[in-house]
């Protein structure tokens, strides 16, 4: 009787070939780097050829192991992909979810929900990626992205979960200092702190009750930042104005730290986005992420309107 591939060695061979490093195949699988080197080794052994020249510096695939690594690969992708959707149907949800948010708003909201989520889904963990830059949903392998922003890419799909007002703020000393402008276009005699990843960070658009708008393009402050909280300590200081959503300016306003400059204005509100890759079906492990965080951010939501009509 014809014995079974060697499917484990071919896929940790596989591993191997696509982090270039044994150590980097073994945290991948979350193996010892002892085992993948043995995985391999017995591959090699059954096939009767070496596969990859080791070195103390680096890895380099033979001949043989060359014409192996894309069939490898391919099984190792066909086995994934037929987990998934396994998974995706399973009762219990479990495995990873490679999950990217904003900094600040990962922090202050995505982060203090997780340990309520992991009481419920136990065999589910979250590797939470936190950067206010624009990540690359499929190329750098997330299951899911928070993202606050349009959304120009429509390849991806794209769930709105919560609208994210944004307020132009300074500290009572500021405005106390130098004057609280009326209109938006009398921006232009103050200093404007800027933010690096808004939609359009050197133009702000106003908009009032009575529909009148206005298009600023305001004056360089002190301090340009690519975090909104790197800008609240020159904010409390006085250094000058800025945009920041409500999450993060938030403590501020109740305190009387911060005001709003142009209380009367209004800047467009953004929108929180639920973000996948196109295709499917999505794991049962990230769908239950999302709807986890969509009813904790719903609920955070209702409670902050309650307080504000006290």
């Amino acid at each position: 009787m014809a014995k079974l591939p060697d499917f484990e060695g071919l896929a940790v061979f596989a591993k191997v070939v696509e982090t270039r490093s044994f150590a980097g195949a073994a945290r991948e699988l979350a193996l010892s780097k002892a085992t993948v080197s043995k995985a391999v080794s017995r591959l090699e052994t059954r096939l009767g050829a070496r596969l990859i020249n080791r070195t103390s510096r680096r890895l380099a695939l033979t001949d043989a192991g060359r014409h192996l690594s894309a069939r490898a690969s391919a099984i190792l992708q066909e086995a994934e992909a037929a987990e998934n959707e396994t998974l995706a149907q399973s009762i219990n949800p479990r495995g990873l979810v490679r999950l990217a948010a904003p900094m600040s708003f990962g922090l202050l909201a995505v982060a203090p929900e997780l340990p309520a989520f992991f009481a419920k889904y136990p065999e589910v963990q979250v590797d939470l990626h936190l950067s206010d830059a624009m990540v690359d949903v499929i190329g750098e392998g997330f299951d899911a992205v928070l993202r606050i922003a349009s959304l120009p890419d429509s390849s991806l799909i794209a769930r709105r979960l919560c609208s994210v007002e944004r307020y132009l703020v300074a500290s009572p000393a500021y405005l106390k200092a130098h004057g609280r402008p009326k209109h938006p276009m009398a921006l232009s005699d103050h200093a404007c702190l800027g933010y690096a990843y808004l939609t359009t960070p050197d133009t702000w658009h106003f908009v009032n009750k009575a529909g009148d708008t206005a298009t600023v393009h305001p004056k360089g402050g002190p301090l340009r930042v690519n975090n909104g909280d790197a800008m609240l300590p020159a904010l409390k200081a006085g250094l000058g104005l800025g945009v920041l959503p409500d999450f993060i300016v938030r403590e501020c306003l109740e305190t009387g730290k911060l005001e709003r400059a142009l209380p009367d204005w209004s800047l467009p509100a953004s929108a929180l986005h639920w973000v996948t890759p196109p295709g499917g079906p999505k794991p049962t492990r990230v769908e239950v992420l999302g709807e986890f965080l969509a009813e904790a951010l719903a609920r955070s939501g209702r409670k902050r309107h309650r307080d504000q009509r006290k």
